[in-house]
Protein backbone atom coordinates (compact mmCIF):
# COMPACT_ATOMS: atom_id res chain seq x y z
CA UNK A 1 0.00 0.00 0.00
CA UNK A 2 1.83 3.12 -1.36
CA UNK A 3 2.61 6.17 1.15
CA UNK A 4 -0.02 8.66 0.85
CA UNK A 5 0.60 12.69 1.55
CA UNK A 6 -0.84 13.09 4.56
CA UNK A 7 0.11 16.92 5.09
CA UNK A 8 -1.44 18.40 1.91
CA UNK A 9 -4.89 18.81 0.86
CA UNK A 10 -7.41 16.71 0.09
CA UNK A 11 -6.27 14.26 2.54
CA UNK A 12 -5.14 16.57 4.92
CA UNK A 13 -8.32 18.63 4.99
CA UNK A 14 -10.52 15.14 5.24
CA UNK A 15 -8.39 13.67 7.77
CA UNK A 16 -5.96 15.61 10.86
CA UNK A 17 -1.96 14.04 10.67
CA UNK A 18 -2.52 14.29 14.28
CA UNK A 19 -5.29 11.81 14.75
CA UNK A 20 -3.15 9.58 11.71
CA UNK A 21 0.20 10.09 13.48
CA UNK A 22 -1.79 8.71 16.94
CA UNK A 23 -3.39 6.35 15.43
CA UNK A 24 -0.32 4.75 13.82
CA UNK A 25 1.96 5.01 17.14
CA UNK A 26 -1.04 2.56 18.66
CA UNK A 27 -0.19 0.19 15.21
CA UNK A 28 3.50 0.12 15.84
CA UNK A 29 2.82 -0.20 19.48
CA UNK A 30 0.76 -3.47 18.84
CA UNK A 31 2.86 -5.25 16.47
CA UNK A 32 6.43 -4.85 18.86
CA UNK A 33 4.07 -5.68 21.65
CA UNK A 34 3.70 -9.25 19.55
CA UNK A 35 7.24 -9.64 18.41
CA UNK A 36 9.14 -8.41 21.95
CA UNK A 37 9.47 -11.51 24.93
CA UNK A 38 7.32 -10.85 27.83
CA UNK A 39 9.97 -8.95 29.91
CA UNK A 40 9.25 -6.28 27.95
CA UNK A 41 6.52 -3.83 27.80
CA UNK A 42 5.60 -1.78 25.01
CA UNK A 43 3.60 1.65 24.88
CA UNK A 44 3.01 4.85 22.45
CA UNK A 45 3.03 8.21 24.15
CA UNK A 46 1.64 11.06 21.82
CA UNK A 47 1.07 14.81 22.68
CA UNK A 48 1.02 17.65 20.32
CA UNK A 49 2.14 20.99 21.39
CA UNK A 50 3.36 22.72 24.76
CA UNK A 51 1.80 19.79 27.16
CA UNK A 52 3.64 21.11 30.63
CA UNK A 53 1.39 23.86 31.27
CA UNK A 54 -1.96 21.83 31.23
CA UNK A 55 -0.31 19.19 33.20
CA UNK A 56 0.76 22.20 36.61
CA UNK A 57 -2.69 23.35 35.85
CA UNK A 58 -3.98 20.06 36.64
CA UNK A 59 -2.34 19.38 39.55
CA UNK A 60 -2.47 22.60 41.20
CA UNK A 61 -6.51 22.43 40.48
CA UNK A 62 -6.29 19.34 41.85
CA UNK A 63 -3.68 20.37 44.95
CA UNK A 64 -6.54 23.58 45.84
CA UNK A 65 -9.32 21.30 46.03
CA UNK A 66 -8.04 19.19 48.44
CA UNK A 67 -6.83 21.93 50.66
CA UNK A 68 -10.77 23.69 50.44
CA UNK A 69 -12.40 20.35 50.95
CA UNK A 70 -10.64 17.94 53.66
CA UNK A 71 -12.03 14.84 55.10
CA UNK A 72 -12.30 13.73 58.47
CA UNK A 73 -11.24 15.58 61.87
CA UNK A 74 -9.33 18.82 61.43
CA UNK A 75 -5.50 18.77 60.99
CA UNK A 76 -3.47 21.60 61.98
CA UNK A 77 -1.22 21.72 58.59
CA UNK A 78 2.27 23.12 58.21
CA UNK A 79 2.62 25.97 56.21
CA UNK A 80 3.51 25.44 52.86
CA UNK A 81 7.02 25.35 51.83
CA UNK A 82 7.56 27.92 48.79
CA UNK A 83 11.28 28.47 47.04
CA UNK A 84 12.83 31.96 46.42
CA UNK A 85 12.27 33.83 43.28
CA UNK A 86 14.21 32.49 40.38
CA UNK A 87 16.73 34.02 39.52
CA UNK A 88 16.36 33.71 35.40
CA UNK A 89 13.17 32.50 33.87
CA UNK A 90 13.84 31.98 29.69
CA UNK A 91 12.14 30.37 26.89
CA UNK A 92 11.84 26.65 26.61
CA UNK A 93 10.88 24.28 23.48
CA UNK A 94 8.83 21.13 24.58
CA UNK A 95 8.93 18.89 21.28
CA UNK A 96 6.19 17.46 19.75
CA UNK A 97 5.82 13.98 20.94
CA UNK A 98 4.45 11.21 18.76
CA UNK A 99 6.40 7.97 20.43
CA UNK A 100 6.82 4.45 21.03
CA UNK A 101 8.54 3.07 23.86
CA UNK A 102 9.77 -0.10 24.92
CA UNK A 103 10.89 -0.65 28.37
CA UNK A 104 12.34 -3.31 30.21
CA UNK A 105 11.29 -5.16 33.12
CA UNK A 106 13.81 -7.05 34.48
CA UNK A 107 15.15 -4.70 36.73
CA UNK A 108 12.62 -2.32 36.78
CA UNK A 109 10.85 -0.54 34.46
CA UNK A 110 13.99 0.73 32.02
CA UNK A 111 13.54 2.33 28.60
CA UNK A 112 15.64 0.46 25.80
CA UNK A 113 14.46 1.68 22.73
CA UNK A 114 12.08 3.96 21.02
CA UNK A 115 10.40 5.08 17.95
CA UNK A 116 9.86 8.65 16.94
CA UNK A 117 7.49 9.88 14.08
CA UNK A 118 8.34 13.37 13.22
CA UNK A 119 5.66 15.76 13.19
CA UNK A 120 5.41 19.36 11.34
CA UNK A 121 6.62 20.98 14.30
CA UNK A 122 9.30 19.21 14.56
CA UNK A 123 10.65 20.18 11.83
CA UNK A 124 9.30 24.16 11.98
CA UNK A 125 12.09 26.41 13.25
CA UNK A 126 15.74 26.38 14.01
CA UNK A 127 15.21 25.92 17.52
CA UNK A 128 12.13 23.06 17.22
CA UNK A 129 14.85 20.98 15.24
CA UNK A 130 17.31 21.20 17.41
CA UNK A 131 15.41 20.51 20.37
CA UNK A 132 14.04 17.54 18.46
CA UNK A 133 17.91 16.56 18.05
CA UNK A 134 18.71 17.37 21.21
CA UNK A 135 16.32 14.79 22.75
CA UNK A 136 17.13 11.88 20.31
CA UNK A 137 20.87 12.12 20.94
CA UNK A 138 20.25 12.26 24.45
CA UNK A 139 18.58 8.65 24.50
CA UNK A 140 21.55 7.53 22.13
CA UNK A 141 24.50 8.94 25.06
CA UNK A 142 22.23 6.63 27.31
CA UNK A 143 22.30 3.62 25.36
CA UNK A 144 18.43 3.75 24.21
CA UNK A 145 18.06 2.50 20.95
CA UNK A 146 16.30 4.46 18.25
CA UNK A 147 13.99 4.75 15.23
CA UNK A 148 13.05 7.62 13.59
CA UNK A 149 10.87 8.18 11.02
CA UNK A 150 9.90 11.35 8.96
CA UNK A 151 6.83 11.08 6.55
CA UNK A 152 6.07 14.59 6.73
CA UNK A 153 6.01 16.50 3.39
CA UNK A 154 5.24 20.23 4.19
CA UNK A 155 8.38 20.59 5.64
CA UNK A 156 12.17 19.84 4.05
CA UNK A 157 14.53 19.87 7.27
CA UNK A 158 16.33 16.21 7.71
CA UNK A 159 16.42 15.89 11.54
CA UNK A 160 18.62 12.86 10.72
CA UNK A 161 21.23 15.65 9.86
CA UNK A 162 20.69 17.51 12.99
CA UNK A 163 21.18 14.57 14.62
CA UNK A 164 24.25 13.52 13.02
CA UNK A 165 25.42 17.76 13.70
CA UNK A 166 25.70 16.76 17.49
CA UNK A 167 27.32 13.71 17.31
CA UNK A 168 30.78 14.76 16.71
CA UNK A 169 31.90 11.13 15.46
CA UNK A 170 29.18 10.47 13.39
CA UNK A 171 30.14 13.05 10.67
CA UNK A 172 29.92 11.56 7.02
CA UNK A 173 26.56 9.59 8.29
CA UNK A 174 24.84 12.42 6.78
CA UNK A 175 21.46 11.65 4.08
CA UNK A 176 21.41 14.27 1.43
CA UNK A 177 19.71 17.18 1.75
CA UNK A 178 17.12 15.57 -1.53
CA UNK A 179 15.70 12.96 0.59
CA UNK A 180 12.97 14.42 2.15
CA UNK A 181 11.45 11.31 3.47
CA UNK A 182 13.44 8.80 5.54
CA UNK A 183 13.45 6.63 8.61
CA UNK A 184 16.77 5.73 10.55
CA UNK A 185 17.46 2.98 13.00
CA UNK A 186 20.45 3.51 15.73
CA UNK A 187 21.55 1.21 17.84
CA UNK A 188 24.03 2.57 20.99
CA UNK A 189 26.91 -0.45 21.20
CA UNK A 190 30.25 -0.73 23.13
CA UNK A 191 32.57 -2.65 21.27
CA UNK A 192 36.00 -3.47 22.60
CA UNK A 193 35.67 -1.07 25.25
CA UNK A 194 35.01 1.58 22.82
CA UNK A 195 31.67 2.97 22.23
CA UNK A 196 29.74 3.23 18.98
CA UNK A 197 26.55 3.79 17.01
CA UNK A 198 25.54 1.62 14.43
CA UNK A 199 22.99 3.59 11.96
CA UNK A 200 20.66 2.12 9.28
CA UNK A 201 19.32 4.17 6.77
CA UNK A 202 16.31 4.61 4.23
CA UNK A 203 14.87 6.61 2.29
CA UNK A 204 11.92 7.16 0.35
CA UNK A 205 8.79 9.05 -1.81
CA UNK A 206 5.14 9.40 -1.16
CA UNK A 207 3.76 6.46 -3.60
CA UNK A 208 6.54 4.13 -1.98
CA UNK A 209 6.26 0.59 0.39
CA UNK A 210 7.73 1.63 3.62
CA UNK A 211 11.02 0.04 5.13
CA UNK A 212 11.53 -2.46 7.55
CA UNK A 213 14.12 -1.51 10.07
CA UNK A 214 15.87 -2.84 13.08
CA UNK A 215 15.04 -2.35 16.92
CA UNK A 216 17.39 -3.27 19.51
CA UNK A 217 15.99 -4.14 22.69
CA UNK A 218 19.19 -5.60 24.61
CA UNK A 219 22.95 -6.54 23.43
CA UNK A 220 22.69 -8.40 20.26
CA UNK A 221 18.40 -9.26 20.69
CA UNK A 222 16.42 -7.32 17.73
CA UNK A 223 13.26 -7.40 16.90
CA UNK A 224 12.17 -6.01 13.24
CA UNK A 225 9.47 -2.69 12.57
CA UNK A 226 7.87 -3.67 10.07
CA UNK A 227 6.20 0.09 9.15
CA UNK A 228 4.63 -0.95 6.33
CA UNK A 229 2.37 -3.29 7.61
CA UNK A 230 1.95 -0.81 10.58
CA UNK A 231 0.86 1.91 7.80
CA UNK A 232 -0.81 -0.63 6.45
CA UNK A 233 -3.34 -1.35 9.02
CA UNK A 234 -3.34 2.30 10.57
CA UNK A 235 -4.60 3.36 6.82
CA UNK A 236 -7.19 0.20 6.88
CA UNK A 237 -8.80 1.42 10.36
CA UNK A 238 -9.13 4.83 9.21
CA UNK A 239 -10.71 4.01 5.94
CA UNK A 240 -7.81 5.42 3.50
CA UNK A 241 -7.71 3.19 1.09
Amino acid sequence: MPLLDHFHGPLNERYPWESFHSGWATRIADQLSDRVPAEFVVAEQTHSGNHLEMNVATFENSAASSRTQPEGPAVALAPAWAPPSPAHVVPALFPDTFEVRVFSTMAGLTLVAAIELVSPGNKDRSEERRAFAIKCASYLHQGVSLIVIDIVKSRRANLHNEIVGLLPTACGSEILAQAALYAVAYRPVLRNGDPEIEIWPATFSVGDRLPELPLRLTGDLFVPVDFEASYQEARRRRRLV
